[in-house]
Protein backbone atom coordinates (compact mmCIF):
# COMPACT_ATOMS: atom_id res chain seq x y z
CA UNK A 1 0.00 0.00 0.00
CA UNK A 2 2.80 2.42 0.93
CA UNK A 3 4.61 1.67 -2.32
CA UNK A 4 1.46 2.36 -4.28
CA UNK A 5 0.99 5.77 -2.62
CA UNK A 6 4.64 6.64 -3.11
CA UNK A 7 4.36 5.76 -6.82
CA UNK A 8 1.19 7.90 -7.15
CA UNK A 9 2.73 11.00 -5.58
CA UNK A 10 5.91 10.58 -7.64
CA UNK A 11 3.86 10.54 -10.84
CA UNK A 12 1.79 13.54 -9.71
CA UNK A 13 4.91 15.54 -8.81
CA UNK A 14 6.43 14.80 -12.20
CA UNK A 15 3.25 15.94 -13.90
CA UNK A 16 3.19 19.19 -11.90
CA UNK A 17 6.82 19.84 -12.74
CA UNK A 18 6.12 19.36 -16.42
CA UNK A 19 2.88 21.38 -16.45
CA UNK A 20 4.40 24.89 -16.74
CA UNK A 21 6.46 23.94 -19.78
CA UNK A 22 3.46 22.21 -21.38
CA UNK A 23 1.23 25.21 -20.75
CA UNK A 24 3.89 27.60 -22.00
CA UNK A 25 4.25 25.61 -25.21
CA UNK A 26 0.47 25.79 -25.77
CA UNK A 27 0.30 29.59 -25.44
CA UNK A 28 0.58 31.22 -28.82
CA UNK A 29 0.05 34.90 -29.69
CA UNK A 30 -3.37 35.28 -31.37
CA UNK A 31 -2.42 38.34 -33.39
CA UNK A 32 0.20 41.05 -33.67
CA UNK A 33 0.67 44.48 -35.18
CA UNK A 34 1.82 44.33 -38.79
CA UNK A 35 1.80 48.03 -39.76
CA UNK A 36 1.39 51.35 -37.98
CA UNK A 37 -0.25 54.04 -40.15
CA UNK A 38 -0.36 57.41 -38.37
CA UNK A 39 -2.76 56.77 -35.47
CA UNK A 40 -4.08 53.51 -36.89
CA UNK A 41 -2.75 49.96 -36.81
CA UNK A 42 -3.10 47.06 -39.23
CA UNK A 43 -3.00 43.62 -37.64
CA UNK A 44 -1.30 40.54 -39.04
CA UNK A 45 -4.69 38.83 -39.31
CA UNK A 46 -5.96 41.67 -41.56
CA UNK A 47 -2.95 41.26 -43.82
CA UNK A 48 -3.49 37.50 -44.04
CA UNK A 49 -7.19 37.91 -44.81
CA UNK A 50 -6.37 40.39 -47.57
CA UNK A 51 -3.75 38.01 -49.02
CA UNK A 52 -6.24 35.13 -49.00
CA UNK A 53 -8.83 37.32 -50.72
CA UNK A 54 -6.33 38.46 -53.36
CA UNK A 55 -5.34 34.85 -54.09
CA UNK A 56 -9.01 33.83 -54.48
CA UNK A 57 -9.63 36.71 -56.90
CA UNK A 58 -6.60 35.82 -59.01
CA UNK A 59 -7.63 32.16 -59.13
CA UNK A 60 -11.23 33.01 -60.09
CA UNK A 61 -9.97 35.18 -62.95
CA UNK A 62 -7.37 32.61 -64.05
CA UNK A 63 -4.63 35.23 -63.70
CA UNK A 64 -0.99 34.35 -62.96
CA UNK A 65 0.09 34.48 -59.34
CA UNK A 66 2.87 36.98 -58.60
CA UNK A 67 5.79 35.97 -56.38
CA UNK A 68 4.78 35.71 -52.73
CA UNK A 69 6.97 38.66 -51.69
CA UNK A 70 5.45 40.89 -54.39
CA UNK A 71 1.93 39.84 -53.46
CA UNK A 72 2.53 40.66 -49.78
CA UNK A 73 3.99 44.07 -50.68
CA UNK A 74 1.00 44.88 -52.90
CA UNK A 75 -1.51 43.81 -50.26
CA UNK A 76 0.24 45.73 -47.48
CA UNK A 77 0.43 48.90 -49.59
CA UNK A 78 -3.26 48.58 -50.46
CA UNK A 79 -4.15 48.28 -46.76
CA UNK A 80 -2.00 51.32 -45.95
CA UNK A 81 -3.77 53.44 -48.57
CA UNK A 82 -7.16 52.25 -47.39
CA UNK A 83 -6.27 53.13 -43.79
CA UNK A 84 -5.15 56.64 -44.78
CA UNK A 85 -8.38 57.30 -46.66
CA UNK A 86 -10.54 55.91 -43.85
CA UNK A 87 -8.74 58.22 -41.42
CA UNK A 88 -9.50 61.19 -43.69
CA UNK A 89 -13.15 60.10 -43.84
CA UNK A 90 -13.31 59.88 -40.05
CA UNK A 91 -11.74 63.31 -39.58
CA UNK A 92 -14.24 64.73 -42.09
CA UNK A 93 -17.21 63.26 -40.25
CA UNK A 94 -18.09 60.99 -43.16
CA UNK A 95 -20.39 58.13 -42.21
CA UNK A 96 -22.14 55.28 -44.04
CA UNK A 97 -25.28 54.24 -42.18
CA UNK A 98 -26.92 50.84 -42.55
CA UNK A 99 -29.60 52.18 -44.91
CA UNK A 100 -27.02 53.53 -47.35
CA UNK A 101 -24.99 50.34 -47.05
CA UNK A 102 -28.02 48.14 -47.74
CA UNK A 103 -28.91 50.24 -50.79
CA UNK A 104 -25.36 49.93 -52.12
CA UNK A 105 -25.33 46.14 -51.65
CA UNK A 106 -28.74 45.88 -53.35
CA UNK A 107 -27.38 47.82 -56.33
CA UNK A 108 -24.37 45.50 -56.56
CA UNK A 109 -26.69 42.47 -56.44
CA UNK A 110 -28.95 43.97 -59.14
CA UNK A 111 -25.95 44.67 -61.39
CA UNK A 112 -25.16 40.96 -61.16
CA UNK A 113 -28.80 40.02 -61.88
CA UNK A 114 -29.26 38.71 -58.33
CA UNK A 115 -31.59 39.35 -55.45
CA UNK A 116 -30.00 40.40 -52.17
CA UNK A 117 -30.46 36.87 -50.83
CA UNK A 118 -28.87 35.32 -53.92
CA UNK A 119 -25.94 37.73 -53.63
CA UNK A 120 -25.41 36.71 -50.01
CA UNK A 121 -25.51 33.03 -50.93
CA UNK A 122 -23.01 33.59 -53.77
CA UNK A 123 -20.56 35.28 -51.38
CA UNK A 124 -20.78 32.34 -48.96
CA UNK A 125 -20.44 29.82 -51.81
CA UNK A 126 -17.16 31.48 -52.82
CA UNK A 127 -15.81 30.77 -49.34
CA UNK A 128 -16.05 34.37 -48.14
CA UNK A 129 -17.67 35.63 -44.98
CA UNK A 130 -20.76 37.76 -45.78
CA UNK A 131 -20.34 39.98 -42.71
CA UNK A 132 -16.73 40.67 -43.71
CA UNK A 133 -17.79 41.39 -47.29
CA UNK A 134 -20.46 43.76 -46.03
CA UNK A 135 -17.89 45.59 -43.92
CA UNK A 136 -15.50 45.79 -46.89
CA UNK A 137 -18.24 47.43 -48.98
CA UNK A 138 -18.79 49.93 -46.16
CA UNK A 139 -15.07 50.77 -46.18
CA UNK A 140 -15.11 51.18 -49.96
CA UNK A 141 -18.04 53.60 -49.69
CA UNK A 142 -16.17 55.58 -47.06
CA UNK A 143 -13.00 55.80 -49.15
CA UNK A 144 -15.03 56.79 -52.23
CA UNK A 145 -16.68 59.62 -50.32
CA UNK A 146 -13.34 60.70 -48.88
CA UNK A 147 -11.91 60.86 -52.41
CA UNK A 148 -14.85 62.83 -53.72
CA UNK A 149 -14.67 65.29 -50.85
CA UNK A 150 -10.91 65.80 -51.14
CA UNK A 151 -10.30 65.56 -54.88
CA UNK A 152 -13.54 67.00 -56.28
CA UNK A 153 -12.95 70.60 -55.11
CA UNK A 154 -9.54 70.58 -56.85
CA UNK A 155 -11.15 70.17 -60.29
CA UNK A 156 -12.09 73.20 -62.39
CA UNK A 157 -13.68 72.91 -65.87
CA UNK A 158 -13.98 75.96 -68.13
CA UNK A 159 -16.49 76.58 -70.90
CA UNK A 160 -13.59 76.66 -73.34
CA UNK A 161 -12.57 73.13 -72.35
CA UNK A 162 -16.12 71.95 -73.00
CA UNK A 163 -16.20 73.69 -76.40
CA UNK A 164 -12.87 72.14 -77.36
CA UNK A 165 -14.06 68.68 -76.40
CA UNK A 166 -17.30 69.01 -78.36
CA UNK A 167 -15.31 70.08 -81.42
CA UNK A 168 -12.91 67.14 -81.15
CA UNK A 169 -13.32 63.81 -82.93
CA UNK A 170 -13.80 62.12 -79.54
CA UNK A 171 -16.60 64.52 -78.62
CA UNK A 172 -18.39 64.10 -81.93
CA UNK A 173 -18.18 60.32 -81.70
CA UNK A 174 -19.47 60.34 -78.14
CA UNK A 175 -22.49 62.47 -79.01
CA UNK A 176 -23.36 60.70 -82.26
CA UNK A 177 -26.79 59.09 -82.37
CA UNK A 178 -26.86 55.38 -81.55
CA UNK A 179 -29.79 53.09 -82.30
CA UNK A 180 -30.73 49.76 -80.75
CA UNK A 181 -32.87 48.08 -83.41
CA UNK A 182 -34.60 44.78 -84.13
CA UNK A 183 -35.81 43.50 -87.48
CA UNK A 184 -38.17 40.96 -89.05
CA UNK A 185 -37.61 39.88 -92.65
CA UNK A 186 -40.33 38.15 -94.67
CA UNK A 187 -38.83 36.58 -97.80
CA UNK A 188 -40.92 35.52 -100.82
CA UNK A 189 -40.62 31.89 -101.89
CA UNK A 190 -39.28 33.08 -105.23
CA UNK A 191 -38.95 36.25 -107.29
CA UNK A 192 -42.31 35.99 -109.04
CA UNK A 193 -44.90 38.71 -108.53
CA UNK A 194 -47.44 36.40 -106.83
CA UNK A 195 -44.80 35.22 -104.35
CA UNK A 196 -43.79 38.80 -103.54
CA UNK A 197 -47.43 39.80 -103.13
CA UNK A 198 -47.95 36.91 -100.70
CA UNK A 199 -44.87 37.93 -98.66
CA UNK A 200 -46.07 41.53 -98.58
CA UNK A 201 -49.45 40.48 -97.20
CA UNK A 202 -47.73 38.34 -94.56
CA UNK A 203 -45.51 41.28 -93.52
CA UNK A 204 -48.56 43.56 -93.38
CA UNK A 205 -50.38 41.02 -91.19
CA UNK A 206 -47.39 40.88 -88.82
CA UNK A 207 -47.35 44.68 -88.67
CA UNK A 208 -51.03 44.74 -87.69
CA UNK A 209 -50.38 42.17 -84.95
CA UNK A 210 -47.56 44.31 -83.58
CA UNK A 211 -49.79 47.38 -83.63
CA UNK A 212 -52.30 45.40 -81.56
CA UNK A 213 -49.68 44.61 -78.93
CA UNK A 214 -48.10 41.36 -80.11
CA UNK A 215 -44.60 40.58 -78.83
CA UNK A 216 -41.93 41.49 -81.42
CA UNK A 217 -39.41 38.97 -80.11
CA UNK A 218 -41.87 36.09 -80.33
CA UNK A 219 -42.98 37.01 -83.87
CA UNK A 220 -39.37 37.42 -85.01
CA UNK A 221 -38.41 33.97 -83.69
CA UNK A 222 -41.46 32.41 -85.32
CA UNK A 223 -41.72 34.22 -88.66
CA UNK A 224 -38.52 36.13 -89.51
CA UNK A 225 -36.27 34.90 -92.29
CA UNK A 226 -33.49 37.24 -91.14
CA UNK A 227 -30.13 36.11 -89.71
CA UNK A 228 -31.03 37.43 -86.23
CA UNK A 229 -34.34 35.58 -85.87
CA UNK A 230 -33.12 33.39 -82.99
CA UNK A 231 -32.18 36.55 -81.05
CA UNK A 232 -35.68 37.94 -81.46
CA UNK A 233 -34.54 39.98 -84.45
CA UNK A 234 -32.12 42.08 -82.41
CA UNK A 235 -29.40 43.77 -84.46
CA UNK A 236 -27.75 45.35 -81.42
CA UNK A 237 -26.56 48.94 -81.11
CA UNK A 238 -25.62 50.73 -84.32
CA UNK A 239 -24.19 54.17 -84.96
CA UNK A 240 -26.12 56.14 -87.55
CA UNK A 241 -23.38 55.41 -90.08
CA UNK A 242 -23.77 51.67 -89.42
CA UNK A 243 -27.50 51.53 -90.09
CA UNK A 244 -28.44 49.65 -93.26
CA UNK A 245 -29.09 52.30 -95.89
CA UNK A 246 -32.39 50.60 -96.76
CA UNK A 247 -34.09 51.73 -93.56
CA UNK A 248 -31.75 54.39 -92.14
CA UNK A 249 -34.15 57.25 -92.81
CA UNK A 250 -37.10 55.28 -91.44
CA UNK A 251 -35.33 54.41 -88.18
CA UNK A 252 -34.45 58.07 -87.57
CA UNK A 253 -38.18 58.98 -87.61
CA UNK A 254 -39.23 56.29 -85.10
CA UNK A 255 -39.74 56.86 -81.38
CA UNK A 256 -38.50 54.32 -78.85
CA UNK A 257 -40.66 51.19 -79.07
CA UNK A 258 -42.20 52.01 -82.46
CA UNK A 259 -42.26 49.62 -85.43
CA UNK A 260 -42.07 50.68 -89.06
CA UNK A 261 -44.55 49.67 -91.73
CA UNK A 262 -43.19 47.01 -94.13
CA UNK A 263 -40.20 48.25 -96.14
CA UNK A 264 -39.74 46.61 -99.54
CA UNK A 265 -36.37 45.44 -100.87
CA UNK A 266 -35.17 42.97 -103.46
CA UNK A 267 -34.74 40.50 -100.61
CA UNK A 268 -38.27 40.76 -99.24
CA UNK A 269 -40.17 42.93 -96.76
CA UNK A 270 -38.71 44.31 -93.52
CA UNK A 271 -40.29 45.40 -90.23
CA UNK A 272 -37.92 47.47 -88.11
CA UNK A 273 -38.40 48.26 -84.42
CA UNK A 274 -36.47 50.99 -82.63
CA UNK A 275 -35.85 49.60 -79.14
CA UNK A 276 -33.91 52.62 -77.88
CA UNK A 277 -32.07 55.68 -79.12
CA UNK A 278 -29.12 57.35 -77.41
CA UNK A 279 -27.07 60.43 -78.09
CA UNK A 280 -27.75 62.88 -80.85
CA UNK A 281 -27.99 66.64 -80.70
CA UNK A 282 -31.76 66.80 -80.33
CA UNK A 283 -33.49 65.70 -77.12
CA UNK A 284 -37.12 66.74 -76.81
CA UNK A 285 -38.30 66.91 -73.19
CA UNK A 286 -41.75 67.52 -71.75
CA UNK A 287 -41.65 70.38 -69.24
CA UNK A 288 -44.28 71.88 -66.95
CA UNK A 289 -44.29 75.38 -65.45
CA UNK A 290 -45.42 75.05 -61.85
CA UNK A 291 -45.71 76.98 -58.61
CA UNK A 292 -46.68 75.51 -55.26
CA UNK A 293 -47.24 76.08 -51.56
CA UNK A 294 -45.79 73.63 -49.04
CA UNK A 295 -47.00 73.30 -45.46
CA UNK A 296 -45.11 71.01 -43.09
CA UNK A 297 -45.72 69.86 -39.53
CA UNK A 298 -43.09 71.16 -37.11
CA UNK A 299 -42.38 71.76 -33.41
CA UNK A 300 -45.44 74.00 -33.01
CA UNK A 301 -47.71 72.55 -35.72
CA UNK A 302 -49.03 68.99 -35.65
CA UNK A 303 -49.78 66.85 -38.68
CA UNK A 304 -53.48 67.57 -38.25
CA UNK A 305 -52.88 71.31 -37.97
CA UNK A 306 -50.73 71.26 -41.13
CA UNK A 307 -53.56 69.56 -43.02
CA UNK A 308 -56.10 72.08 -41.72
CA UNK A 309 -53.82 74.96 -42.71
CA UNK A 310 -53.32 73.76 -46.32
CA UNK A 311 -57.08 73.36 -46.77
CA UNK A 312 -57.65 76.83 -45.36
CA UNK A 313 -55.14 78.26 -47.86
CA UNK A 314 -56.83 76.33 -50.67
CA UNK A 315 -60.17 77.90 -49.74
CA UNK A 316 -58.63 81.37 -49.69
CA UNK A 317 -57.10 80.85 -53.16
CA UNK A 318 -60.45 79.62 -54.46
CA UNK A 319 -61.98 82.79 -53.04
CA UNK A 320 -59.63 84.95 -55.08
CA UNK A 321 -56.62 85.63 -52.82
CA UNK A 322 -53.27 85.88 -54.59
CA UNK A 323 -51.43 82.53 -54.86
CA UNK A 324 -47.97 84.14 -54.95
CA UNK A 325 -48.61 86.28 -51.88
CA UNK A 326 -49.86 83.34 -49.83
CA UNK A 327 -46.80 81.33 -50.92
CA UNK A 328 -44.48 84.12 -49.72
CA UNK A 329 -46.27 84.28 -46.37
CA UNK A 330 -46.79 80.62 -45.57
CA UNK A 331 -44.82 78.18 -47.79
CA UNK A 332 -42.19 76.05 -46.07
CA UNK A 333 -40.16 75.60 -49.28
CA UNK A 334 -37.19 77.97 -48.90
CA UNK A 335 -36.18 77.61 -52.54
CA UNK A 336 -39.45 78.89 -54.00
CA UNK A 337 -41.08 80.88 -51.17
CA UNK A 338 -39.39 84.20 -52.01
CA UNK A 339 -40.44 83.77 -55.66
CA UNK A 340 -44.11 83.32 -54.82
CA UNK A 341 -43.85 79.53 -54.99
CA UNK A 342 -42.40 79.52 -58.52
CA UNK A 343 -40.55 76.30 -59.45
CA UNK A 344 -40.11 77.36 -63.08
CA UNK A 345 -40.08 74.88 -65.96
CA UNK A 346 -39.50 71.44 -64.47
CA UNK A 347 -39.43 67.80 -65.57
CA UNK A 348 -40.65 64.75 -63.61
CA UNK A 349 -37.07 63.56 -63.03
CA UNK A 350 -36.15 63.95 -59.37
CA UNK A 351 -39.69 64.74 -58.21
CA UNK A 352 -41.59 62.52 -55.78
CA UNK A 353 -44.28 60.35 -57.49
CA UNK A 354 -47.21 61.98 -55.68
CA UNK A 355 -46.15 65.43 -56.93
CA UNK A 356 -45.66 64.15 -60.50
CA UNK A 357 -49.08 62.47 -60.52
CA UNK A 358 -50.95 65.61 -59.43
CA UNK A 359 -48.87 67.83 -61.76
CA UNK A 360 -49.80 65.67 -64.76
CA UNK A 361 -53.48 65.53 -63.83
CA UNK A 362 -53.87 69.28 -63.24
CA UNK A 363 -54.84 71.28 -66.39
CA UNK A 364 -53.01 74.43 -67.46
CA UNK A 365 -54.13 77.38 -65.29
CA UNK A 366 -55.65 74.86 -62.90
CA UNK A 367 -55.01 74.63 -59.16
CA UNK A 368 -54.84 71.24 -57.51
CA UNK A 369 -56.68 70.21 -54.38
CA UNK A 370 -54.37 69.81 -51.37
CA UNK A 371 -52.31 66.61 -51.47
CA UNK A 372 -49.63 65.03 -49.33
CA UNK A 373 -46.08 63.93 -50.18
CA UNK A 374 -43.24 62.81 -47.94
CA UNK A 375 -42.28 66.49 -47.62
CA UNK A 376 -45.64 67.67 -46.32
CA UNK A 377 -48.87 69.11 -47.74
CA UNK A 378 -48.95 70.85 -51.15
CA UNK A 379 -51.12 72.97 -53.39
CA UNK A 380 -49.79 73.42 -56.91
CA UNK A 381 -50.76 75.50 -59.91
CA UNK A 382 -49.85 74.46 -63.47
CA UNK A 383 -49.04 77.60 -65.44
CA UNK A 384 -47.97 76.03 -68.73
CA UNK A 385 -46.69 73.01 -70.62
CA UNK A 386 -44.14 72.77 -73.41
CA UNK A 387 -41.73 70.51 -75.24
CA UNK A 388 -38.17 71.77 -75.05
CA UNK A 389 -35.12 70.67 -77.02
CA UNK A 390 -32.43 70.26 -74.37
CA UNK A 391 -29.98 68.51 -76.70
CA UNK A 392 -27.36 71.26 -76.60
CA UNK A 393 -27.54 71.50 -72.81
CA UNK A 394 -27.37 67.71 -72.44
CA UNK A 395 -24.39 67.54 -74.81
CA UNK A 396 -22.47 70.09 -72.75
CA UNK A 397 -23.32 68.23 -69.55
CA UNK A 398 -22.15 64.95 -71.06
CA UNK A 399 -18.91 66.59 -72.17
CA UNK A 400 -18.43 68.05 -68.69
CA UNK A 401 -18.83 64.59 -67.13
CA UNK A 402 -16.22 63.07 -69.45
CA UNK A 403 -13.74 65.88 -68.71
CA UNK A 404 -14.47 65.64 -64.98
CA UNK A 405 -13.80 61.89 -64.88
CA UNK A 406 -10.54 62.37 -66.74
CA UNK A 407 -9.37 65.17 -64.46
CA UNK A 408 -10.58 63.33 -61.37
CA UNK A 409 -8.43 60.29 -62.18
CA UNK A 410 -5.40 62.50 -62.73
CA UNK A 411 -5.92 64.50 -59.52
CA UNK A 412 -6.69 61.33 -57.58
CA UNK A 413 -3.27 59.87 -58.30
CA UNK A 414 -1.61 63.12 -57.18
CA UNK A 415 -3.69 63.21 -54.00
CA UNK A 416 -2.95 59.57 -53.15
CA UNK A 417 0.80 60.22 -53.53
CA UNK A 418 0.50 63.30 -51.32
CA UNK A 419 -1.27 61.56 -48.44
CA UNK A 420 1.14 58.60 -48.69
CA UNK A 421 4.21 60.87 -48.58
CA UNK A 422 2.84 62.83 -45.62
CA UNK A 423 1.94 59.74 -43.58
CA UNK A 424 3.90 58.05 -40.80
CA UNK A 425 4.12 54.38 -41.77
CA UNK A 426 6.02 51.69 -39.84
CA UNK A 427 5.90 48.25 -41.48
CA UNK A 428 6.80 45.50 -39.00
CA UNK A 429 6.61 42.44 -41.24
Amino acid sequence: MLNSLRKYFTTLLAALCLAPSVLYAAIQPLDRIAVIVNDDIIMQSQVQQAIDSAIRNLQQRNQPMPPKKVLIQQVVESLIMESLQLQIAERGGIRVDDTSLNEAISRIAAQNNMTLEQFQQAIIAEGSDYAATREQIRRELLTTRARQGSVGPRIQITDQEIDNFLDSAEGKALLASKFHIAHILVKPDNNTQPARQKAKKQAQALYQQLQSGADFVALAKQHSDGPNAEQGGSMGWRDESQLPSLFKNTVKTLNDGEVSEPIASSNGFHLVKLLEKRGGTSIIQDQTQVRHILIQPNEIRSERQAEEMIYDLFTRIQSGEDFAELARLYSADPGSRAKGGELGWITPAGLVPSFVKVMKETPVDGISAPFKSRYGWHILEVQGRRQQDIGAEAARQQAREVIYRRKFNEELQLWLREIRNDAFVDIKI
